[in-house]
């Protein structure tokens, strides 16, 4: 365990405070971050995505959350897709959530395997104005290599070009500006390990 568990009323906070500030009719994609490779089958620590973790608190990869308030179909209005996990994954890849513990920490009570997402997509796509889509706009940020978002956000475009698309960081930067009393008692314990208290 990287760390103790957080309050899931954190997530479902960032949420709804994110989810007042889309347009109407307006779906929000939000991509994990990718493991990454070191060499052979040696990967680097997994480093979650901030805006995916701040909404979901959800830290693995090949994970995808969907928010969609005005979708006709309840169940894609919050819903989680996670890649399936069996005693194999667990043994050689290390522990994934199963659907039951995804539920408990982000609070989302829809929670898919990845394998339905696509039929999913096709569903919200067909009924969505606008969709607002995540990367990584910092000043300082540079790399070569491509995000499993700028991935992504490359295909849906392509295969829907005719939809309007919006930029989560706009929302996101403004809302994390600004701490929550969960959150402001997690920077005081990390600053407090940190000093050795």
């Amino acid at each position: 365990m990287k760390y103790l568990p957080i309050d899931s009323n954190l997530f479902i906070s960032n949420r709804e405070r994110y989810t007042r500030e889309l347009k109407p009719n307006s779906l929000a994609i939000f991509n994990s971050n990718d493991d990454m490779f070191r060499n052979g089958d040696q990967e680097f620590p997994f480093r979650q995505d901030s805006n995916f973790f701040y909404l979901s608190g959800i830290d693995q990869a090949k994970s995808i959350l969907l928010i969609f308030p005005d979708c006709v179909n309840p169940k894609y209005r919050e819903a989680l897709f996670l890649e399936e996990t069996n005693e194999h994954i667990a043994v050689w890849y290390g522990k994934k959530y199963s659907k039951e513990e995804a539920a408990a920490v982000s609070g989302i009570k829809n929670i898919f395997w990845l394998d339905t997402f696509d039929a999913a997509l096709k569903e919200v796509m067909s009924s969505c104005e606008n969709v607002y889509l995540n990367t990584n706009e910092n000043p300082r940020y540079s790399s070569l290599v491509t995000s499993r978002d700028q991935r992504f956000i490359k295909e849906l475009m392509i295969n829907y070009p005719l939809h309007k698309y919006e930029r989560s960081v706009l929302i996101l930067n403004k809302l994390r500006t600004i701490k929550s009393p969960i959150e402001i008692d997690l920077i005081k314990t990390a600053v407090n390990i940190t000093a050795g208290y």
